[in-house]
């Protein structure tokens, strides 16, 4: 049987984004691209059943996947650091002064990389990392999945995902509307479509909510305008 042509060839003026039918980090990306008033087309690829095509691209199989520059790019934290790259205008760089450092392998072999070889343009990837590690908010997505999966009413996962939240309510209160006040950045990218699976997800399998002695957080939630950039987007119909 002849092997279906990979239908990317249609596209190669425009950013590529394969995609699963829903999920954080695709629309981390989407929320990146629309930031930076990117244009880019949408395709969807059905995990249970990856095309030949799509597996030539990305061989072991990861979603979300990027074409860009005729480069096709795995891992939503290297799509959107490439973005950043070569789209520095407007940045949506998280400063220093804004994150928690949680110092690992990851960052300490980065650090030491980029001085031996005197170049320090991969501190931009860095920036991202830390991002990601903004207050206390790194650990709201593996407290969610532990509260999520739990089956214990008593094990304590409520309410070590209720100690991150309330940090991160606490960082709102004093630094809002944003994680890096007035502007938002890539820390927000990251984390606003987190929290909005979690709201769906523990609301419909927990009955759960996010309580109202959280407000800053709630409207934080709120202030993203998440729903107008996903308006057109597939998530909507699942």
């Amino acid at each position: 049987m002849k092997k279906k042509k990979c239908p990317t060839d249609l596209w190669s003026s425009r950013n590529l984004l394969y995609y699963p039918r829903e999920g954080p980090f695709t629309q981390r990306i989407l929320l990146t691209l629309e930031e930076k008033h990117l244009p880019y087309e949408l395709k969807l690829v059905d995990l249970a059943n990856k095309p030949d095509w799509f597996l030539s691209i990305s061989p072991e199989g990861k979603v979300p996947v990027a074409k860009l520059d005729d480069k096709w790019i795995p891992d939503s934290d290297v799509i959107t650091q490439v973005v950043e790259e070569k789209y520095p205008d407007p940045s949506l760089v998280t400063p220093p002064e804004k994150a928690s450092v949680f110092v690992n392998t990851k960052f300490i072999v980065l650090v030491f990389l980029c001085l031996r070889r005197n170049n320090l343009k991969p501190l931009l990837v860095l920036a991202h990392l830390i991002a990601d590690c903004i207050c206390s908010g790194s650990k709201i997505f593996s407290t969610y999945i532990g509260f999520l999966k739990s089956k214990d009413a008593n094990d304590g996962t409520e309410q070590a995902l209720l100690n991150e939240l309330s940090a991160f309510n606490d960082h709102i209160k004093e630094n809002g509307p944003f994680i890096n006040g007035e502007k938002i950045s890539a820390a927000d990218l990251s984390l606003i479509p987190k929290l909005y699976h979690l709201e769906i997800a523990l609301g419909h399998y927990k009955k759960w909510t996010i309580p109202d002695s959280l407000p800053h957080l709630k409207t934080y939630m709120k202030v993203h305008k998440l729903s107008l950039y996903c308006e057109n987007d597939p998530f909507k119909q699942v």
